[in-house]
């Protein structure tokens, strides 16, 4: 069934302004149920975001291939590198107050780690490392040599060691381990690990509630189960089913659809220079604007769409046995999230057109 046929069985229908605190809607749940269906993917969920959080959403199949425990509307969705942008976000911050510029140079903050570093690493730039345009390599050889938070010092001190990839600045190469580095700033500056300083500097001044790594209790069916590429759902689930800790600023986070949604209205508001954002909107647009090619600003991608009335702000996500996808339209002040608890192909292309979906229902 393509999408036109399935939208078709659910005609659109507006959203009203003011929506009552439950966002459930149960004629988005049968808009979803068929691209799962076609995807063949456990679970999906999706929402309708406005500056004022999750005004609409729906989900549909299961937590864990072969069990009858549904998906809800409160559970919580892994994250991947939509943790990129909060990070990004984290770091203006110190912006905000002067203690941080875009342009300075990470040797001004992490010098003690990068004693015997190649002469070209220091003088990478925060804008390079949040842009991708640092030289880092993707990632280090094995995150599994490096299991927890408290390594990631030890993967900067291996790593820069090794000759860059390409000169800072001169080419994008999407680099979680140029994340990593942001996030060992911010540890820098705020003497705290990225998760608390994430919680208490974004997440709590949004009124988030967010975790980290995989999500449930380990071998209970309590949340979303992770499942690989090909649909298997991975032998047991919870916290430890997940990357790495030390990789945590470039994609650790996961969250409800309506606690990600507050982030993704703070966005919405600052782009608009609206009251009541979480940072001035001149930050807003250094998050959000590409100083170059291939339109990647800082946590975000920009793209020129027509049914966003200009520029729409997007990014997606995957810790290889999850999904998330979120496309932002600032000049509309809406925007569309979904979600998936498979990973590979299959994942992505179920939340990619799970917001397909629901951008034409608001917009019908």
């Amino acid at each position: 069934m393509q999408r036109r046929q399935f939208l078709a069985l659910f005609p659109a229908t507006a959203i009203a302004a003011d929506r009552p605190p439950d966002p459930h809607r149960p004629e988005i749940d049968r808009i979803l149920e068929p691209i799962r269906t076609i995807h063949g993917v456990p679970a999906l969920a999706a929402g309708i975001v406005t500056p004022k959080g999750l005004i609409a959403s729906g989900v549909c199949g299961f937590r864990k291939r072969g069990s009858d425990t549904p998906a809800t509307p409160h559970d919580l969705w892994h994250l991947g590198s939509m943790t990129k942008a909060m990070t990004a976000t984290l770091l203006a911050t110190w912006v905000q107050h002067g203690k941080l510029a875009w342009d300075d140079p990470i040797g001004k903050f992490l010098a003690p780690l990068l004693t015997g570093s190649t002469p070209e690493f220091p003088a990478i730039t925060l804008r390079q490392l949040l842009s991708h345009r640092s030289g880092l390599p993707a990632n280090p050889p094995r995150w599994q040599d490096f299991p927890s938070a408290g390594h990631r010092p030890d993967v900067l001190r291996s790593e820069s060691r090794k000759p860059l990839a390409h000169s800072p600045g001169s080419l994008f190469l999407y680099s979680n381990l140029g994340y990593m580095t942001a996030g060992l700033i911010a540890e820098s500056l705020g003497q705290k690990l990225w998760e608390s300083l994430l919680t208490e500097r974004i997440a709590k001044p949004l009124g988030m509630t967010i975790g980290f790594g995989g999500t449930g209790t380990p071998g209970q069916i309590d949340q979303p189960w992770p499942h690989l590429a090909n649909g298997t759902p991975t032998g047991t689930n919870g916290p430890a089913i997940d990357n790495s800790p030390s990789l945590g600023p470039a994609g650790t986070c996961h969250a409800s659809l309506a606690s990600y949604a507050l982030f993704a209205a703070d966005q919405l508001k600052g782009a608009a220079g609206t009251d009541g954002s979480l940072l001035p909107a001149p930050l807003y647009k250094d998050l959000q604007t590409p100083s170059a090619d291939p339109h990647y600003a800082l946590g975000w991608y920009r793209h020129e769409r027509s049914w966003a009335h200009g520029p729409a702000l997007a990014h997606t996500g995957s810790n290889t046995m999850n999904s998330f996808a979120a496309w932002l339209a600032p000049s509309r002040s809406f925007g569309v999230i979904a979600a998936t608890n498979q990973g590979g192909k299959n994942g992505s292309t179920a939340c990619d057109l799970a917001c397909s979906a629901l951008i034409q229902f608001h917009l019908a």
